[in-house]
């Protein structure tokens, strides 16, 4: 719980200074490698947008839903700490989003170009519930560059690798997914297996 508490909190305090402090697509360097740039999305993590909002968002709290459940088993069976702090990340992470879908649209005025976002009546916002734009603001372009002319087809383009930006919510995610496959995938075998038994017992 302690975790998860301090993601939210981490998240939701960066992301309510981003959005109440800076004009869309305002950007601040940090480093060559490192900026804030502050943008939003309607999508999933890193900015991609693949589905429609309405079912994003439910997919969300349904996912949400699904891994707190998961989490709850897992704590029964005594399983190692790591594996439920790992579980922790990533469900702080997608709780994290879904606020800001679920309830951005209806406490801030909108971010533009020209407007700083403020905080509104309930349900006078930008957009109505379960509509809310995602704040990211993370940018990490590790290598700017072109592609040698020489190279067929993209030769001479504009290169920038890792250009996604992101909020902390999805870097927790990551995080918790990247250590559960280095570290816990035996749990995640187990727990296949003892599914795909039970099934056939049915």
């Amino acid at each position: 719980m302690i975790i998860i508490f301090s993601v939210l909190t981490v998240d939701q305090i960066i992301k309510i200074l981003v959005k109440t402090h800076m004009y869309l697509h305002d950007c601040y360097r940090i480093t060559d490698w490192f900026y804030i740039y502050f943008t939003e999305n309607n999508g999933m993590a890193f900015g991609m947008e693949i589905v429609g909002k309405l079912f994003l968002t439910t997919f969300r709290i349904a996912a949400v839903i699904v891994i707190a459940y998961y989490m709850h088993k897992m704590i029964k069976k005594n399983v190692k700490t790591g594996y439920i702090v790992c579980l922790s990340f990533i469900l702080a992470g997608a709780a994290g989003n879904i606020l800001d879908s679920v309830f951005y649209g209806e406490i801030f005025s909108e971010s533009s170009h020209m407007a700083i976002a403020n905080f509104v009546p309930f349900g006078q916002g930008y957009s109505s519930l379960l509509h809310g734009k995602v704040v990211d603001m993370f940018y990490f372009p590790l290598i700017d560059t072109y592609w040698p002319s020489w190279i067929p087809f993209v030769g001479g383009e504009h290169f920038i690798f890792f250009s996604p930006i992101f909020n902390f919510a999805d870097a927790s995610i990551s995080c918790g997914i990247i250590t559960l496959l280095l570290f816990y995938r035996s749990y995640l075998n187990t727990e296949k297996k003892e599914t795909e038994k039970n099934s056939k017992q049915k």
